[in-house]
């Protein structure tokens, strides 16, 4: 009988050997080995089949553990979503119903009936005339104009002012000696008044704000004032040494600059009408231009400067200062334009050798803004009706140009004349400007709009603020 732990085995013709068999650790059956298998030694790996007997014998330990690892984390994940329906939801059992956080839910009860209506046509009839509709962007600018006036013996002199158009709708124009009025409601034509070789050409002429009364400079120095309705001559105002031409009128106060460098202030309803005098120019005055409220005059000069007066200063009866020397013009400061819009913004332009629109601040003295135009500007003129500026030029184009304040982009050039545009007046409605140019002829472009579709539109906006005074208002 073999001892524990061996087995014998005998084979015919051969010798008893002995098979020991490794202790387990756990009861099981013995199982037999033949020896009829003879392995190959060399093609095993005997730390794999190593890890393989003592995996087999771990395995079930090792699977228990696993099962209670997956339990114990089973039951943390499910305290971890009932902790956080309780905190973020209110609702322990939310984990057990079969909804959705963010779930769709049925519409709302319809209103009564009629209240749906009312609403709406309560909010739309108290909107602003004009939110709910989109604004006009663009508009049609015509290229040719309106009609062309013959203006022969016109003077092609730079720093003369021989057009106006006053708020009684009568263009004023100086054709050598002579000043003529033409009508642009009725077309007629008048002979304003003839100076004698003596003591003309005229030089500049500008409308009183009456629409009345109409102020000539001429070149012997002398200033006439005339009844434009009488034709006659109402009173001579003589201060210059030398021709006079320009001219600008604040309520009663006329201001003239002439080539003798000086600026005087007539007050035309008194006898002594000298008020004031301004004397800052080294050379010929030839822009002056008052301001809308009246508060500070604006003077430029073929010494390329351009000065800002103080009105109350101004009219003080003596040699009065100004408030500010500005000296960024490179040519003579003719053209000059006071902003509708932005009482201290004014425009000016240089001549030949300047090309540039500034615009400046009056009150401090600062440019806010240059633009070369390319061509000597002889005059600018602001639309009364939109943020925009035109000009007038010389050589080479002698085009008339339509700007977009404040960017500057080109709205439209118009092109015509043959000589220089001298001169720009716009009409007492603001739509339509008077050009006058060496070549002898007077155009009129409608550039600024057309009055016939704004009166429309004022007829538009007039019907809807009488339908929403009309309506129901919130409280």
């Amino acid at each position: 009988m073999a001892a524990q732990g061996t087995a014998t085995c005998s084979t015919p013709g051969r010798a008893p050997c002995l098979i020991s068999n490794p202790p387990r650790k756990t009861p099981g059956k013995l199982q037999l080995q033949s020896d009829r298998f003879i392995p190959d030694r060399s093609a095993m790996n005997f730390d794999v089949a190593n890890m393989l007997v003592l995996g087999k014998e771990n395995s079930h330990s090792q699977q228990q553990q696993q099962q209670q690892q997956h339990l114990r984390y089973d039951c943390c994940q499910e305290e971890y979503k009932k902790q956080l329906a309780e905190n973020l939801l209110k609702d322990a059992n939310i984990l057990h119903k079969e909804s959705r956080i963010l779930a769709f839910k049925n519409r709302p009860p319809p209103p009564p009936e009629g209240f749906d209506k009312e609403s709406s046509l309560l909010y739309s009839e108290n909107t602003a005339p004009g939110a709910s509709r989109p604004r006009k962007m663009f508009r049609h600018i015509p290229q040719a104009p309106e009609r062309t006036l013959d203006a022969p013996e016109i003077l092609d002199d730079y720093y003369l002012n021989l057009l106006d158009w006053g708020s009684n709708n009568v263009v004023a124009v100086a054709l050598g000696h002579t000043v003529y009025l033409w009508n642009a409601s009725t077309g007629n034509i008048e002979e304003l008044m003839q100076a004698n070789e003596e003591d003309g050409p005229v030089t500049s002429v500008a409308w009183a704000p009456d629409g009345k009364h109409i102020s000539v400079g001429l070149s012997n120095a002398d200033v006439q004032l005339w009844d434009s309705l009488s034709l006659r001559q109402v009173r001579s105002l003589k201060a210059h040494s030398a021709r006079v031409g320009s001219l600008a009128w604040n309520g009663p106060i006329l201001s003239t600059g002439g080539r003798d460098n000086v600026i005087f202030n007539h007050d035309v309803r008194i006898r002594e009408h000298v008020t004031g005098k301004m004397v800052a120019h080294q050379q010929e005055v030839c822009g002056l231009k008052w301001s809308p409220s009246g508060q500070q005059l604006a003077s430029g000069g073929n010494d390329n400067l351009l000065h800002i007066w103080d009105a109350a200063a101004a009219v003080s009866g003596g040699t009065s200062s100004y408030l500010h020397r500005l000296d960024e013009h490179q040519a003579a400061v003719k053209a000059l334009a006071w902003c509708p819009f932005q009482s201290n913004l004014l425009a000016s332009g240089g001549g030949t050798a300047d090309r540039c629109i500034k615009f400046w601040n009056t009150h401090t003295g600062a440019c806010i803004q240059s633009v070369d135009t390319g061509s000597q500007v002889c005059a600018l003129q602001w639309s009364k009706h939109e943020r925009e500026l035109l000009s007038s030029h010389g050589f080479s184009q002698n085009q008339l140009i339509l700007w977009k304040y404040p960017s500057m982009v080109k709205m439209a050039e118009l092109t015509g004349h043959t000589s220089r545009v001298l001169h720009l007046a716009q009409s007492p409605d603001g739509y339509t400007v008077a050009s006058a140019a060496g070549d002898e002829t007077l155009r009129f472009w409608q550039v600024f709009g057309n009055p016939d579709t704004a009166k429309a539109a004022v007829r538009t906006k007039a019907r809807e603020t009488y339908s929403a005074l009309n309506s129901r208002c919130i409280r």
